[in-house]
């Protein structure tokens, strides 16, 4: 683009409009400034923009776009951004806003000009990720060499110009929360040249990229994690804005939500997340970091009811909170782990204040703080201001949209790592005092947050893997794994040494089967399994979960076994059926139970294989619980859950209907098994089953909360 005025150009004369705005206090007294000042620009001639350069890449269009041309009597806004930027996320609800106001046929066309932070951010690919991911409808051009941002002087992001029907320049306005100016400018300047007949009615070649994809099971899957001891894992299918909860073997358990964007708590079947990524599993209970909602949610697997436990459902500006957790509004947390005493603290990358937040789930305190009650949600650590900053006061030390956290509580950490996404940076946030350090990347002006070039760091780690570094865990004893742009990498937290574990360095969705012949693209999580030799990979941009085996080192795709990809989970149209058992099962009458409404029930079983046998290894050894006949008691549901480990018996359990149907009748509930064995000696393997008729002797007098039956059966 030949360079024809910039932005410098406009400030002096909009900051006069900028200050008077301050002094009103009517929206009539607003408006009418504006078109003032409207009428008073209309008459220059030095405020034209070139035209966008040719040979530009372009999505969600038909073609490249004119200023001269297609966008002639068009009221343009350019919004200025790059992907990876949490501020720039958050103006995009601003501008979905504007879109649903103002049509292309009222006159308005927003175009997202992408100026890449970081070298990945230029590649087209990733780009189109990202619109997807972000739900953008409208035109995007990839400014890959920042042209147009140096002509026009731009500085930061995210920036909005408003340009008039002759690519003239109108308004600036810089970062965000910027609502309400953006509404009156653009409200303003529609109103003023349409009065002027400058308005054109005319389409602009709009093409969505969505609509030319294939569907897919995941949807740009943010974060996974499992839980060890039930081997569940969950997963942020954040494209879909749901979680799936699935067997290690890849069994579909759960899917809670999707696929429409919502916030609506209640049962599994109802509730509704917004692009969710951070997820902790522990039990019956996942913790959902609900990004685009501004939620911290709470899914009881056993319950069956998704909860709010922190934030009011809007983005917060409070950098301190310390109110009850429903109470206090927080800003895109992005990822969530659980610690403290008993796991009591539920600690919150809080992506949009650049800090470390904590959501007591138990009466607590923070390192040399008071005493908390649980539901408490306050800040940690961090100031809120945009930094690279190390400190040993918690609240003095800056992050830079923090991502990704790892827990490792045993000394000699005993610190929280941090992955700081925009520093480049992973931090320690230790659990005795709060003290903020580095353990690699970045660079040593706290400030430096590669805000302002587009050149990359020298840093010795930052040639090695930390380019927006998204997510990380620990792996082995002294090893830690993280996910950079399209690597898995390796750091010893001890010698601060980075070694590549997987990955080509190259984007890509190869399966090598080698570790180092495979290739990722943008992973955004990962957590570790079997005794830290599996590591499970949300490849984020590829759609897809792989597996990482320590062992064999190899990858793998995650299998999800599910029939249902795009659609909307649904109820039966009957009463669920368990799984058919084989004739040779062997089949147990128990004897009744007394139970009231409301109450739990837990079935302890107890198996044993025969003498010189073990389970074998990732066979779909699994139970179910069923109700047929009375599918009331479990709500038309079939309960399931895998078997993993006989050495002690399995707790199954269940909470009864608040209100039973009829008293006078004795229900009951049936448990079966299907395990699968090997002999030590020898290559013979089988399946067997087994199933236990449990009935039910409902009582109308009130009793404890939970009542446990014992069942026992030798194979």
């Amino acid at each position: 683009m030949a360079s024809q005025c910039s932005l410098s150009t406009l400030f002096p004369v909009q900051s006069q409009l900028d200050y008077a705005l301050e002094d009103t206090t009517t929206q009539q007294e607003r408006e009418n400034l504006v078109l003032q000042y409207l009428k008073k620009l209309d008459g220059r001639d030095d405020l034209q923009i070139p035209d966008f350069q040719t040979g530009l890449e372009w999505v969600n269009t038909t073609g490249p776009l004119s200023l001269n041309k297609e966008l002639a009597g068009k009221v343009v806004l350019l919004d200025f951004f790059t992907y990876c930027c949490i501020n720039c996320m958050h103006i995009l609800p601003d501008l979905h806003q504007l879109e649903k106001k103002h049509s292309i046929k009222d006159g308005l066309v927003i175009i997202g000009v992408h100026s890449a932070k970081f070298p990945n951010e230029k590649v087209l690919d990733n780009i189109r990720s990202a619109i997807l991911r972000y739900d953008i409808c409208h035109p995007v051009v990839n400014d890959s060499e920042a042209l147009l941002w140096h002509q026009l002087e731009v500085s930061c992001w995210p920036t909005l110009v408003l340009l008039g029907p002759r690519g003239n320049l109108l308004f600036s306005l810089v970062g965000e929360g910027q609502r309400d100016r953006l509404m009156l400018f653009t409200d303003c300047a529609l109103r003023y040249y349409g009065e002027q007949g400058l308005l054109k009615a005319h389409t602009v070649g709009i093409k969505l990229y969505r609509d030319s994809l294939p569907a897919s099971i995941l949807s740009f899957p943010g974060k996974v994690a499992i839980d060890n001891t039930k081997g569940r894992l969950a997963i942020a299918d954040t494209g879909h804005h749901r979680i799936l909860v699935m067997s290690s073997t890849g069994q579909l358990l759960y899917v809670i939500g999707g696929p429409e964007s919502g916030r609506q708590d209640g049962d599994l079947s109802e509730a509704s997340f917004n692009s969710p990524q951070g997820v902790a599993i522990k039990g019956d209970t996942v913790y959902v970091a609900d990004t685009e909602n501004h939620l911290i949610r709470k899914i009881d697997l056993l319950g069956g009811r998704v909860s709010t436990l922190a934030g009011v459902g809007a983005q917060g500006t409070d950098k301190e909170g310390g109110a009850m957790g429903p109470q206090q509004p927080i800003s895109s947390p992005w990822d969530v782990t659980l610690g403290g005493v008993e796991d009591n603290v539920l600690w919150i990358a809080m992506a949009g204040t650049h800090q470390i937040w904590a959501l007591f789930l138990a009466d607590g305190k923070l390192p040399k703080g008071s005493e908390s009650k649980a539901g408490a949600c306050m800040r940690w650590a961090g100031s809120g201001s945009e930094e690279n900053r190390n400190n040993a006061y918690p609240h003095k030390a800056g992050f830079a949209q923090p991502s990704g956290l790892a827990l490792a509580p045993e000394e000699p950490w005993g610190c929280l790592y941090i992955a700081d996404s925009e520093s480049s940076t992973i931090r320690t946030l230790a659990l005795k005092d709060g003290a903020v350090k580095l353990l690699v990347g970045g660079e040593r002006d706290p400030l430096l947050v590669a805000h302002f070039d587009f050149i990359p760091y020298k840093g010795t780690w930052r040639a090695l893997c930390f380019y927006n570094s998204h997510s990380f865990v620990l792996g082995l004893t002294v090893s830690m794994c993280l996910c950079d742009c399209v690597q898995i990498k390796v750091v010893d937290p001890k010698t601060k040494q980075c070694s590549t574990l997987a990955g080509t360095g190259e984007a890509g969705n190869t399966l090598g089967p080698e570790l180092n012949k495979s290739s990722f693209n943008e992973p955004g999580g990962i957590c570790v399994g079997d005794g830290g030799m599996l590591l499970y990979v949300a490849d984020t941009n590829n759609h897809q979960v792989k597996v990482l085996d320590l062992t064999s080192k190899t990858v793998s795709l995650f299998p999800i076994s599910m029939d249902c990809t795009d659609s909307a989970p649904t109820k039966p149209a009957g009463p669920a059926k368990a799984p058919t058992l084989p004739k040779s099962a062997a089949r147990k009458s128990m004897p009744p139970v007394r139970v009231t409404a409301g109450q739990t029930l837990v079935m302890s079983l107890t198996l044993s294989l025969p003498e010189g046998s073990k389970l074998t290894k990732d066979a779909p050894s699994s139970w179910a619980l069923s109700a047929e006949g009375n599918e009331w008691l479990l709500d038309s549901q079939v309960i399931t859950g895998d078997i993993l480990d006989l050495s002690k018996p399995l707790s199954i359990s269940t909470k009864l209907p608040a209100v039973m149907r009829d008293s006078n009748t004795n229900p009951s509930l049936s448990l079966s098994v299907w395990v699968y064995y090997c002999m030590e000696t020898g290559k013979a393997c089988m399946m067997k089953a087994a199933s236990f008729t449990q009935p039910l002797q409902i009582s109308a007098s009130p009793r404890k909360e939970q009542v446990t039956v014992t069942l026992a059966h030798a194979f």
